[in-house]
């Protein structure tokens, strides 16, 4: 067993602290908003709407910008192409969408993905919607961007097992991706690079948000957008601290935080030897320390959790509740919570299966080799 970093007394603490302090970053809230957390009273949804308004975002219904590169309709079709193409991989068996389906929420049905050589990978594929909106990529935060993370999985040997060099002769051996390239890339002498695939993923996968859910609506002013249970859900997810640690935009995806902050999850949840963003800094501190998951979209998703060991979402919210937050949540709490993070499920985008590219004589045959 490792050790818990802190008391039980010492983490409720630190679970307030962090609570104060996001309040305190997304903007306080108002004294009467604050009292309708901890009461009953029926003519308080105004200060619901209110206080979540302080603490969430709505999803715009517009592509986001992202840092140093261009979205353009041109480098949105490459990426896509580049997203569905698995000969990509060494194997030509495993894509992008292989992990990260766009037609079960971004994510793959198993606890964790196969990869090359059937090859299990050590934690839950995370979702590729509204991913744009983390503030890094990976469970553990190691990818900066969406450009850094698409460079990742195509080179790792229990993934896509490619390498840049087999990336490139590969979009080199087919005309149209040699056009595809000089047309998103027109300024460049030498468009096809593995920067330039990258680039070309992150701008297809900045479109994949999820506007429009229920809970948008309800952030943008429509009081009637959630039912009277999810709104029930959405008090008790502020006031019971869940919001300390899943907020912004994306409902989380912002901070990092121990799995485990109060009690230790069992061992099948929170396997001894996946050390999570201590595999990045290295710092101690670090240890047993993920990134919130984002909540967007959460029940299209299961199984839960970085080791995907649950596969119901009430049961989430339970262990959460519990190893979090020191909480037991009675039936109707866990049900009132679930209802609300229902209406987090946002308009996907339609996505056509791509025709891709006709391979040459000149393209990498598939390899199993290790």
């Amino acid at each position: 067993m490792f050790a818990i970093p802190r008391s039980r007394r010492k983490a409720r603490l630190h679970v307030r602290t962090l609570a104060v302090r996001e309040f305190s970053r997304v903007g306080r809230l108002s004294v009467v908003a604050a009292a309708i957390l901890v009461s009953p009273a029926a003519g308080a949804n105004e200060d619901l709407m209110s206080a979540a308004k302080r603490i969430f975002k709505p999803i715009p219904s517009i592509v986001p910008a992202v840092k140093d590169n261009l979205i353009t309709h041109e480098k949105v079709t490459l990426g896509k192409s580049l997203f569905f193409d698995p000969r990509l991989s060494a194997s030509g068996v495993i894509s992008c969408n292989t992990c990260h389906n766009l037609g079960t929420g971004g994510v793959d049905a198993g606890p964790t993905s196969i990869g090359h050589r059937w090859q299990l990978g050590s934690r839950r594929a995370p979702t590729v919607y509204n991913a744009v909106f983390n503030v890094a990529q990976f469970w553990d935060g190691r990818a900066a961007d969406l450009k850094a993370q698409a460079a990742g999985p195509v080179q790792a040997s229990v993934e896509m097992n490619a390498t840049p060099d087999r990336v490139l002769r590969t979009l080199n051996s087919m005309t149209d991706y040699v056009a595809m390239f000089s047309k998103a890339f027109p300024n460049d002498a030498a468009p096809i690079t593995f920067e330039n695939f990258a680039k070309a993923i992150e701008a297809f996968e900045a479109t994949l948000i999820t506007p429009a859910a229920p809970f948008d609506q309800y952030l943008e002013g429509d009081e009637y957008a959630l039912t009277d249970q999810q709104k029930a859900g959405l008090k008790l997810f502020i006031a019971k601290g869940c919001s300390s640690c899943h907020n912004g935009i994306n409902v989380g995806g912002q901070e990092y935080f121990p799995f485990g902050m109060i009690e230790k999850p069992a061992e099948r949840l929170l396997p001894r030897e996946d050390k999570g963003r201590f595999a990045v800094t290295k710092d101690p501190g670090d240890e047993y320390v993920f990134r919130s998951a984002p909540l967007r979209n959460v029940a299209l998703r299961p199984p839960y959790f970085h080791s995907g060991q649950v596969w119901s979402l009430k049961q989430a919210v339970g262990v959460m509740s519990e190893v979090q937050l020191g909480a037991k949540l009675s039936d109707e709490e866990a049900d009132e919570i679930v209802a609300f993070l229902n209406s987090l499920t946002g308009q996907l985008p339609k996505i056509d299966y791509p025709i891709l590219p006709t391979r040459t004589i000149a393209t990498p045959k598939p390899s199993l080799d290790k």
